[in-house]
């Protein structure tokens, strides 16, 4: 996609979110805008590597707000070269299975939040003819299991979502990158059992600006998951429901 001089990061605390802008900046990003909710972000770090940093107030549970907030990012960086929504909510299936309300409450920022910002970003790309979408996804949304399927089902509809919108916008001169990691090593998994192919914030941070270097549309990370899950989504249900928690 060529040099990369602006990024707006959307969840702008998101472990993944700043490993990837810190190194697009190291890479020659000069303009950065972190959206996160209450207007608070680690911005320090990236003006000490030289980048003009502003920080918006940005609530993903408000979809009413979002396209305002792309617009206010576009009027403070110009072209947007990169777009990172890196927000989301890891619950508990145990609280959702006692507490529907809480499911959906989360089911809504982490589908319904990447919807409405994905395609106010979306819009935003198209006008200006270039750009890069960024969606993290997951091996959870591939195929869903009953461990965690509230937020497997919600990473299911993004990565969906993520692959129609990658096809609308063929012949735009914009791309989406889809991402789709497995379990990640962090502040948001702190306390879980780490699953086998664990990965860190920084290597999906690796993977995703080599991706928005080489032109690739999905990234796997890491990359030997993906003949993993060849075999995962044909196995009969019957062997599915049984495996591991």
């Amino acid at each position: 996609m060529g040099s990369v001089d602006t990024v707006l990061l959307l969840g702008g605390r998101s472990e993944i979110g700043l490993a990837v802008v810190e190194r697009l900046v190291r890479a020659g990003a000069s303009r950065v805008v972190l959206a996160a909710r209450g207007g608070t972000a680690p911005a320090e770090r990236l003006r000490e590597l030289g980048a003009e940093v502003h920080v918006l107030d940005f609530d993903a549970s408000r979809p009413e707000t979002h396209p305002a907030l792309i617009e206010e990012a576009a009027a403070k960086l110009g072209d947007l070269d990169v777009v990172i929504p890196a927000f989301g909510v890891l619950g508990s299936q145990a609280v959702y299975d006692d507490d529907p309300v809480a499911a959906a409450r989360d089911v809504a920022v982490n589908f319904g939040g990447h919807v409405s910002a994905g395609l106010a970003a979306a819009r935003r790309l198209r006008e200006q003819g270039h750009g890069a979408l960024v969606v993290l996804s997951s091996v959870a949304g591939v195929r869903v299991r009953k461990a965690n399927f509230v937020y497997g089902s919600a990473k299911a509809g993004l990565d969906g979502f993520a692959q129609g919108l990658a096809d609308s916008l063929h012949g735009t001169g914009v791309r989406v990158v889809l991402v789709r990691p497995g379990f990640v090593i962090g502040r948001m998994t702190r306390g879980m059992t780490p699953a086998p192919m664990s990965v860190t914030a920084d290597a999906v941070a690796d993977a995703v600006v080599e991706a928005l270097g080489s032109g690739r549309g999905t990234v796997w990370v890491p990359a030997r998951l993906r003949p993993v899950f060849a075999v995962m989504r044909i196995l009969p249900r019957d062997v599915w429901r049984r495996m591991p928690r």
